[in-house]
């Protein structure tokens, strides 16, 4: 059996570089909306309101439902929660 050698698992799940990083991207973003919901203890209604959301769409974010966010709309639900985004970039060999 051959074995698959890859950067990330988002370069097995695309079929181009910038689509993995799309996806590298959104996931961080979910992550950092989870991470500040939890460290709030908040329930997933208060989640949505303090974001803007809907409980459903609150949901779906914070059950890693990441085909269903654009960086648009994750950038838009950070910011909701003060949470300002940096962007850093690096060249990969």
């Amino acid at each position: 059996m051959e074995q698959i050698k890859a950067k990330s698992v988002w370069n097995l799940l695309t079929d181009t570089p910038q689509e993995a990083a799309n996806l590298r991207l959104r996931a961080e973003l979910m992550q950092e909306i989870s991470q500040t919901i939890k460290d709030n203890h908040w329930t997933q209604a208060r989640a949505a309101k303090e974001c803007g959301l809907t409980q459903p769409r609150m949901n779906d974010l914070l059950t890693g439902k990441i085909d269903k966010f654009s960086i648009d709309a994750l950038v838009n639900i950070s910011e909701q929660l003060d949470k300002h985004i940096v962007l850093s970039f690096q060249t990969v060999c």
